[in-house]
């Protein structure tokens, strides 16, 4: 059995660091320590383990087979360490001082960001949120959800533990004002085929709901520039002939500004739901149940531009 006297915490927060970041220098920068001092932990966690734990391999580090299997026994104890010295037994969002961390799609974040941060004025003044972005692949796993109190993407992309919906996205077709091959705002299937596409990626041979959907119609579209996310499709719609797909919230936001205009098509995309997600070992914490109603306040003052009655 372990003794528990000859444990020093300390090294577990270095550890976790380590294992997050896979570098000596960006791990420090994480845990405010200099690369020499995390160089020493690392040499004690190697002699506690009985593992190299970090090997280079090329220009870079990984993993050994016994870190990887540390990862999310490391990320579970750092919450429950964190539980105990910082959450109380009640939660009161008037006067507490926590930092939430919430992750989200950079496009997600560009649309709740203002709302959420006007409801907490009103209901916890002194939290702080700290805001990270998802890859591009939207991949989470549990250790994601370990680290973040909630994490906000499609309720379809099977991310483990609990869920509760948020809102619905509709996507809809985005043009140039100008594009000679719209007319009167519709564009039809054989237009479609032969038309440029801008097309948002999330990650090697991913494919996406409007993939699905063209291939769906028969339609097997000609994309001309494949970019990452969505945000960056209205710009490079804008002045173009080519077509893209974007949520309809956004294509509403980037009309007026880059001279777009939403197209008609026989082609429905199908609606998406966002969801807010998180552990269930988070479920006991009271704050978190509180996170959640406020991102469901943040949605309706996104959604109806006022807040709900009460």
């Amino acid at each position: 059995m372990t003794d528990l006297r000859r444990i020093d915490v300390n090294l577990i927060l270095v550890l976790d660091a380590i294992l997050a970041e896979m570098n000596l220098t960006r791990a420090g920068e994480a845990v405010g320590m200099s690369q020499p001092a995390v160089s020493g932990a690392l040499a004690r966690l190697r002699q506690q383990f009985d593992d190299p734990l970090l090997i280079r391999k090329g220009r870079q580090f990984e993993l050994t087979p016994l870190a990887e299997s540390l990862r999310p026994l490391v990320a579970e104890a750092m919450l429950e360490i964190k539980r105990t010295y910082e959450l109380l037994p009640s939660f009161d969002p008037a006067t507490s001082t926590r930092t939430f961390h919430i992750g989200a799609t950079d496009y997600l974040l560009s649309q709740i960001t203002g709302p959420l941060l006007q409801v907490l004025e009103k209901e916890a003044p002194h939290v702080n949120i700290e805001f990270g972005t998802l890859g591009f692949d939207q991949l989470v796993n549990v250790i994601d959800l370990l680290r973040r109190d909630v994490t906000i993407a499609s309720a379809a992309i099977g991310i483990p533990g609990k869920k509760q919906s948020l809102f619905i996205e509709s996507f809809v077709c985005i043009a140039d004002k100008n594009n000679p091959a719209v007319v009167d705002g519709k564009l039809s299937l054989e237009q479609l085929a032969e038309l440029g596409h801008v097309r948002m990626t999330f990650g090697d041979n991913q494919t996406h709901h409007i993939d699905e959907m063209y291939t769906e119609y028969g339609i097997s579209p000609h994309y001309s520039i494949s970019v990452r996310g969505v945000l960056m499709i209205p710009h490079m719609v804008a002045g173009t002939n080519l077509v893209g797909w974007v949520q309809e919230r956004l294509a509403a936001q980037m009309v007026e500004p880059l001279g777009l205009q939403i197209v008609e098509t026989p082609v429905k995309s199908p609606n998406l739901t966002e969801a807010v997600h998180w552990h269930p070992s988070k479920s006991s914490d009271p704050a978190i149940p509180w996170l959640v109603s406020m991102l469901r306040r943040a949605t309706e003052l996104l959604e109806f531009g006022d807040e709900p009655s009460s």
